[in-house]
């Protein structure tokens, strides 16, 4: 049941795509007809929001059962009573998942319209309100206290302070209006309040604007199991290349106890605030995070003594962590993707640098895992078929847990290399609305077997390094 457009791309980026997804491995294997489906399928589910919101608990401030009882109340206050369950995952016993009730077809649509940017719309569809910044557009007479209906400009054509939009638009759902139109456009600068509270969104997701903040991280579910699959150890020396805005390495950190060094790289100074906040946040303190470029990490001369930051030594770690700069194309939902095809394949060769200087800065003996949020075969199966082609100190690992599904074929590599990767396809579940009475009817195995399944594009490969050549 597709609700939204299919996601569209730039047409050089879509034929690209269609290629990726039709090629002959997968072809030969499944046959054109089933090919054709489940791309087509993917295309309509990368445009939706998964089927559940996903957060991380904090164990080290807290235990899960204890959060989960202080987050049912919260939702149940939010929802002004709907009896929406909070379930525990058996293989990730750090996470909490809430189902997502949606999409609502049968809102009432108000006069008053706002536009909200692409960005800000997909945010609004995952649960949160609208803040200022994101509003475009608003109708001309818009007054605080107004019911307003709020859409998303997901071309990005619609121009700031318009006082209407004939352009594609899609509805979001409706809300109260904070404040007024010429507040929102005031000369005066930009405000950064919230702007439209939703109380009719089209799909019913909790909010988690401070809400406890130190106990819950909202993460997607793949990125999770990244960490659990690093399987970072107390006392050990981690690397997190590029690591911003910090969730994997918080929950590094705290799968470690907080004990050993989580080292926290990224190139943007901003980015590596953000990671520090969180680690604040988070009460972690074994986490040092640099502004560096992850691609220059490696140290060619002799190192300073005292000198803590990158670039390190050759050997240095016990596990890394590249979580690399990708084209995004996992992400959900997500209904224009604008990047050129000049852009979706500059990643490639970035990956394979940080990927290089990953390697030299493992020990021997050391785990490595690499991970991205997109479903190219370029960024992915055909990294690791030339990782182990380039490294032969690399040995693909089976994965634990191992929650999504194998490789996807077309990069040569056997089927045994395949099923030892992870890639998470949310075509792999056939697209559906949730609604209180299909929540009530479905049991819990049923639900996190589709939570495990119905979320973003996501792919893992786990390396050990056998020796130091």
């Amino acid at each position: 049941m597709s609700f939204f457009p299919k996601i569209s791309f730039q047409c050089e980026v879509q034929e690209y795509l269609a290629k990726v997804f039709r090629n002959n491995e997968l072809i030969t294997a499944l046959g054109t007809q089933e090919v054709e489906s489940k791309y087509q399928s993917l295309l309509s589910h990368l445009s939706h929001p998964p089927a559940f919101t996903t957060v991380r608990v904090n164990t080290h401030l807290a235990s899960v059962k204890h959060v989960k009882k202080l987050l049912f109340e919260e939702i149940q206050k939010q929802f002004k009573g709907l009896c929406i369950p909070v379930l525990e995952h058996p293989k990730l016993q750090d996470i909490l998942l809430i189902p997502v009730i949606g999409p609502r077809q049968d809102l009432k649509k108000h006069a008053c319209e706002v536009i909200v940017g692409a960005h800000c719309g997909y945010a609004v569809l995952r649960g949160a309100h609208v803040y200022v910044p994101g509003i475009v557009s608003t109708s001309r007479f818009m007054k605080a206290g107004d019911l307003v209906s709020v859409y998303s400009d997901i071309e990005g054509k619609c121009k700031r302070g318009a006082k209407e939009f004939e352009g594609v638009k899609v509805f979001l759902g409706n809300g109260i209006s904070e404040l007024s139109r010429s507040e929102i456009f005031s000369s005066n600068g930009l405000l950064n309040g919230m702007g439209i509270r939703m109380i009719e969104p089209v799909y019913l997701s909790p909010s988690f604007d401070n809400v406890l903040p130190s106990h819950l991280f909202l993460q997607n579910l793949p990125s999770v199991v990244v960490s659990h699959i690093l399987n970072p150890q107390p006392g050990e020396r981690i690397l997190d290349m590029c690591a911003a805005p910090g969730g994997k390495t918080t929950h590094i950190a705290t799968l470690m106890h907080d004990q050993g060094e989580v080292i926290a790289m990224d190139k943007i100074a901003n980015k590596v605030r953000k990671i520090k906040q969180n680690a604040e946040l988070l009460q972690l303190n074994c986490i040092k995070a640099f502004c560096y470029d992850g691609t220059k990490a490696l140290l060619i001369e002799k190192r300073e003594d005292g000198q803590e930051g990158p670039p390190f030594l050759p050997e240095s770690f016990d596990r890394i962590l590249l979580d690399a700069p990708c084209s995004g194309m996992g992400q959900r939902p997500n209904m224009a993707y604008s990047s050129t095809l000049k852009e979706v394949t500059s990643y490639q060769p970035l990956q394979r640098k940080l990927f290089t200087v990953a390697v030299k800065l493992l020990k021997p003996g050391g785990v490595f895992v690499y991970s991205t949020c997109t479903i190219t075969l370029s960024e992915n199966e055909e990294q690791v078929a030339w990782a182990l082609k380039t490294f032969p100190c690399l040995q693909l690992q089976p994965q634990e847990p191992h929650i999504g599904g194998e490789g996807m074929r077309g990069a040569g590599l056997s089927l045994d290399q395949l099923r030892l990767l992870q890639r998470f396809d949310p075509s792999a579940v056939t697209l559906q609305g949730m609604d209180i009475n299909s929540l009530q009817d479905s049991t819990e195995d049923d639900l996190i077997s589709l939570a495990n399944k119905d979320c973003i594009g996501f792919f893992i490969a786990k390396f050990i390094k056998s020796n130091s050549k």
